[in-house]
C-alpha cells in the first residue's frame, strides 16, 4: 500500500514535464494543416494548445530552467499571430451563419462589401502566420522545448510535492480574477454593498457597454487565464473544484460572446464608413438583441460571485486538494 502512495506523489517538476510535453505535442500536431490552411478548426486547435502551453510555461516558471526563446513572450507573440487569423475566421462564421440568413435581402446585397473585406484582411493574415513558421521566434522555441523535453533541467523547488504548492500557484490568480473590476460593471455600491439592477433596458445595457465594455473584456481575459491554469490540475481536486472550473469557463464563454458581438459592430462600421444603424438596421437590431440575451445570462453569474460566501467557497476549495 505505501508503494502505490510513494508512486502517486508527484513533484512540482513531475507535473511541469508532463504538461510542457502535452501542449507542445498538440501544438505541433496543427501545424502542417495549419500551413496549408486547409481546416479553419485546425487553427483554433493549434491556437487553443500555443495558449496553453503559454499557461504551463508561465505557472511552472519559477521550477524550470528554461532556455530564452521558451518564454511567455515569445509564445504569446506566436500565439496572437495565430489568433488574428482565427478571430476574422470566426468572424466571417458569425456573418454567414447566425446574422445574414436572418437579413432582409437588402442587407444581404450590402453585407457583400464586408466580406470583401474580410477576404483581403484573411489574406494578409494567411501571410502573417505562413512567415510565422519560418521565422527565427518559431524555430528557436521548438528547437529549445524539444532540448528541453529530452533533458529537462530544474531548479530546486521542482522537486517539492505538487499538493503542497498548489495553493501557492493557484491563489494569487484566483484573487485577481474575484479582485477584477469588471465584476462591478453595470451594479451601483451603496453602504458598502454591491446593488445589481434587474430589469435593465436594451438601451441601458447598451449604454453600459458602450462604457465600460472594455473592463469586461478584461475580466474576461482574466477569466481564461484562470480556467488554463485549474485545468492543469484537475485531478487533483475533488467535485467542488470541477464546479468553479465550469463556473470560470461559463463566464469566459459568455464575457467573451459579448466583446464578439461588439468587435462585429466596430468593425463594420470601419468596412462601411458610417455608423451600421443606417447601412444595416436590422443587423444592428440583430446584435443588440444579441447582447441582451447575453446579459441576462451573465448577471446571475456576477450575482453569485460577487458574494462573499462564494469567493470564500472557492479559496477553501484551492486550499484543499485531495491527499495522496
Amino acid at each position: 500500500m505505501e508503494l502505490v502512495a510513494q508512486a502517486k506523489l508527484k513533484t512540482l517538476g513531475d507535473y511541469a514535464h508532463e504538461a510542457l510535453k502535452k501542449h507542445f505535442k498538440k501544438t505541433l500536431k496543427w501545424e502542417k494543416p495549419v500551413k496549408k490552411d486547409e481546416d479553419p478548426e485546425a487553427l483554433h486547435q493549434m491556437r487553443v494548445g500555443m495558449r496553453r502551453l503559454r499557461t504551463a510555461v508561465s505557472r511552472f516558471g519559477l521550477a524550470l530552467d528554461l532556455s530564452k526563446p521558451v518564454s511567455d513572450k515569445n509564445i504569446g507573440k506566436i500565439a496572437r499571430r495565430l489568433g488574428t487569423l482565427r478571430d476574422l475566421d470566426v468572424l466571417k462564421e458569425s456573418l454567414e451563419n447566425t446574422y445574414r440568413p436572418n437579413l432582409p435581402h437588402k442587407e444581404q446585397k450590402s453585407l457583400q462589401t464586408a466580406f470583401d473585406a474580410l477576404s483581403k484582411q484573411r489574406e494578409d493574415a494567411l501571410e502573417g502566420v505562413q512567415a510565422t513558421f519560418k521565422d527565427e521566434h518559431y524555430k528557436s522555441l521548438k528547437q529549445g522545448m524539444n532540448e528541453w523535453l529530452e533533458n529537462p533541467s530544474y531548479l530546486p523547488v521542482a522537486s517539492l510535492p505538487m499538493q503542497e504548492l498548489l495553493p501557492d500557484l493557484l491563489l494569487p490568480e484566483v484573487s485577481s480574477l474575484l479582485l477584477d473590476p469588471g465584476w462591478l460593471v453595470g451594479t451601483q455600491v451603496e453602504n458598502a454593498k454591491v446593488v445589481i439592477p434587474k430589469g435593465l433596458k436594451a438601451d441601458k445595457i447598451e449604454k453600459e457597454l458602450a462604457t465600460n465594455g472594455e473592463m469586461l473584456h478584461t475580466l474576461r481575459k482574466q477569466a481564461k487565464r484562470v480556467r488554463y491554469q485549474m485545468e492543469l490540475f484537475t485531478e487533483l481536486y475533488g467535485e467542488s473544484y470541477s464546479v468553479y472550473v465550469a463556473d470560470v469557463k461559463n463566464i469566459q464563454d459568455i464575457l467573451g460572446s459579448i466583446q464578439d458581438s461588439v468587435v462585429l459592430g466596430e468593425w463594420l462600421t470601419d468596412v462601411f464608413e458610417s455608423e451600421i444603424e443606417t447601412k444595416l438596421p436590422t443587423f444592428a437590431n440583430l446584435l443588440a438583441e444579441n447582447r441582451y440575451k447575453l446579459w441576462q445570462q451573465w448577471q446571475p453569474l456576477q450575482e453569485r460571485y460577487l458574494k462573499p460566501e462564494t469567493r470564500h467557497g472557492f479559496h477553501l476549495t484551492i486550499l484543499h486538494p485531495l491527499t495522496v
